[in-house]
């Protein structure tokens, strides 16, 4: 994850540059060239060899297990709508929200876009960093924590009168941003069975980017009807009270040892070998 944040402190601030200097158009070219490189390496990633009858017995069951163990497991379906209720409330605001943020509410361009955005990412590393430091029990505190972190940040965003404030509240956001992304995601893999973890891995995931493409209907429907900066400070408040009573439900859960076996979650029987 450190890795990837990284590369979102370069990327948007180039793109800044690039816009500016020969349009928007160069950002885009430059963009589809660096996909090159991961096409290449999917290439190189050799098929998956046939499992035993068990193993395939297994996987045909697809990502309905995962669906049905996240269901019965509290502190991964907490770990889910903590991630939905931070990509309706929050995400859109970073990803959506914030090229009219930088443009009509501090009147900046393309350039300080970039920078904002390259800057927003420190947080994220630095947040990714200090994930293998927190034990089990300090975890969800932490995530709480996190969540007064980006609430605050975004409600104060809602009211920053210059781009450097607007800058330093984006670094904290994006601190508890990826803290509370990797420890949720932690915890979810944490729990599940080895035979479920993939699909159990895939439904965390539908809840960011299965939610990603409508949210930002919402917050910036919100923002037409009466203004964004009342609309950020109500998606802060929103954010604080969902995510704050789904953690405080399963602090206790999340801080015990995770035992798969305990949530009577079975892997199928195996199908006898064909003699």
């Amino acid at each position: 994850r450190a890795v990837f944040h990284g590369s979102r402190v370069v990327g948007p601030s180039l793109a800044g540059i690039f816009i500016s200097a020969w349009g928007a158009a160069s950002a885009f070219f430059c963009n589809a060239f660096s996909f090159v490189a991961l096409i290449i390496a999917l290439f190189m990633i050799p098929p998956r060899s046939r499992g035993t009858a068990e193993e395939e017995q297994k996987r045909a069951s697809g990502i309905k297990e995962g669906f049905r163990y996240v269901a019965k497991d509290k502190p991964s379906l907490a770990m889910i709508a903590l991630i939905a209720a931070t990509t309706v409330f929050i995400f859109p605001i970073i990803t959506v929200m914030m090229p009219l943020y930088v443009r009509l509410v501090l009147g900046l361009g393309a350039d300080r876009l970039g920078f904002l955005m390259g800057a927003s990412a420190v947080g994220s590393v630095v947040g990714a960093i200090f994930l293998i430091s927190i034990p089990r029990g300090k975890r969800v505190p932490i995530m709480m924590m996190n969540v007064c972190i980006v609430a605050c940040a975004i409600f104060s965003l809602s009211r920053a009168p210059s781009f450097y404030l607007a800058t330093a509240l984006l670094i904290f956001n994006s601190l508890g941003l990826a803290m509370n992304f990797g420890l949720a995601n932690t915890i979810v893999q944490e729990r599940a069975p080895d035979y479920l973890r993939g699909r159990v891995s895939a439904v965390f995931m539908l809840s960011f980017v299965g939610l990603m493409p409508v949210a930002g209907l919402g917050i910036t429907g919100l923002s037409d009807l009466i203004g964004m900066r009342t609309a950020l400070a109500i998606a802060a408040g929103c954010y604080a009270l969902i995510a704050l009573i789904v953690l405080g439900r399963v602090r206790r859960q999340c801080a015990q040892p995770a035992v798969a076996e305990a949530h009577k979650i079975e892997a199928p029987p195996p199908v006898a070998a064909a003699v």
